[in-house]
């Protein structure tokens, strides 16, 4: 028997072993039907049994409670004694970026263009028989990592900042008022689009969607508040016109329904006209007028999304802690990969070769579908423990000896009230 023969056998028989044992295990088919039984104020207590606690996890991005003003202040000495001098998150140089521009000249960064690979280092898939060792490439144009300083030229060098402390002496965090307006059976799934500023990554656009319906509730372009670098279109999906042709935003229109006639989202439907909101505290306000503090908040990666519109939230459910990586944090499954591995759909496509970047309104609605999985397999495990739904009022009943709790080992198994 030959070795590749030998290798697809037991390649064969692993997988007629372990059927779909694993996130990243690549499944086919049609797409999953996701179907719970329940109505959606049911599915919203479930869905509470589901919310995930980011305490610990400040090493990993996530902010549980604003920064003081003391390291806030700090912070911004720091900032005054750096003069601007910041590290590429392209590239790695070290360059100067000139906040409302360099006076003599304009300019609002130093170093010239940056020249960089956009896509991300892999290990090729080794060949039967191959014994070599297998050097590291890059998914953007397949170069051997060493080879070439890069394949694209941006006319900026750009920078991001993780540090709470940091992004709050450009934008204090808030926490989630209290909001009566708000219906106590509501989800809200949300996702951002960020871009490239002279204050580093900043909000440029922000979807909420309802769950589970998906319905759009809030969809706008943001303002930032430094001069911005780069859209980084290629992921945000926000581009120079989209910018420059959307007229401001007002009250009465959430969400915007205009629709542009030439273009198309990667899901090939057209995209949405969105209308734009002056600076990430108006997008900020609009997304509270939504919330309240125990209002489920569904996202995939939500540090990034919380972080970028600085929200502290306590009620949320993360997408990436819900389908954890084998080894941990910082280590995490893509929305793209669990998507078309757990439910068959594929998300993210590029339209006719061309590059649309990232939808922020799919991956809001992908991160609803993945929550609505687990409030299906939640139940299902209720169900099989002993819980009822009494027929007159749609409670749901636990078992008379219930010993167990919810996912999060957080929820008494008492009734649940619609």
């Amino acid at each position: 028997m030959a070795v590749r023969e030998w290798t697809e056998e037991r390649r064969n028989e692993h997988q007629s072993r372990n059927p779909k044992s694993r996130p990243d295990a690549k499944s086919s088919g049609t797409p999953k039907v996701l179907s719970t039984g329940l109505k959606p104020a049911q599915e919203v207590q479930i869905l509470r049994r589901l919310v995930t606690s980011i305490e610990g996890l400040d090493a990993h991005g996530y902010v549980p409670a604003p920064p003081a003003e003391a390291e806030i202040t700090k912070a911004r000495q720091g900032l005054e004694a750096a003069q601007g001098w910041e590290k590429c998150d392209r590239c790695d140089k070290r360059f100067q970026v000139f906040p409302g521009r360099r006076d003599e000249d304009g300019a609002l960064t130093s170093g010239g263009v940056c020249k960089h690979h956009y896509g991300k280092t892999y290990f090729p898939e080794r060949q039967p028989g191959d014994r070599s060792k297998q050097q590291k490439r890059y998914r953007c144009c397949g170069t051997q990592v060493g080879d070439s300083v890069g394949c694209t030229e941006t006319p900026h060098h750009v920078f991001k900042v993780t540090d709470p402390k940091r992004l709050a002496a450009v934008m204090d965090f808030a926490e989630t008022p209290e909001n009566p307006s708000v219906p106590s059976d509501r989800a809200v799934c949300f996702d951002c689009e960020m871009c490239y500023t002279v204050n580093g990554l900043e909000l440029v656009r922000l979807t909420a969607t309802a769950w589970p319906s998906g319905d759009i509730m809030l969809d706008v372009l943001v303002q930032p508040l430094g001069e911005i670098l780069d859209l980084n279109s290629r992921f945000s999906g926000v581009w120079p016109e989209d910018m420059s042709r959307a007229q401001p935003w007002t009250s009465i229109e959430i969400p915007p329904v205009a629709i542009s006639t030439n273009t198309k989202n990667s899901d090939g439907h057209q995209k949405a006209a969105l209308r734009i909101v002056p600076s990430p505290h108006a997008a900020r306000d609009l997304l509270f007028s939504l919330l309240a503090p125990n209002t489920p908040l569904i996202g995939h990666g939500l540090e990034n999304d919380l972080n970028s519109v600085r929200i502290i939230h306590p009620t949320l459910v993360d997408t990436v802690l819900l389908n954890p990586h084998k080894h941990g944090l910082p280590y995490r499954h893509g929305l793209k990969m669990l998507m078309e591995t757990l439910l068959n759909r594929k998300i993210q496509m590029e339209t006719g070769g061309k590059i649309q970047g990232h939808d922020s309104a799919e991956d809001a609605r992908a991160a609803g579908e993945l929550a609505l999985l687990k409030v299906m397999e939640e139940w299902q495990n209720m169900r099989f423990k002993g819980w009822t739904l009494e027929k007159t009022t749609g409670d749901m009943v636990p078992p008379k000896d219930a010993s167990s709790s919810g996912t999060n080992g957080g929820i008494d198994d008492t009734k649940l009230t619609v």
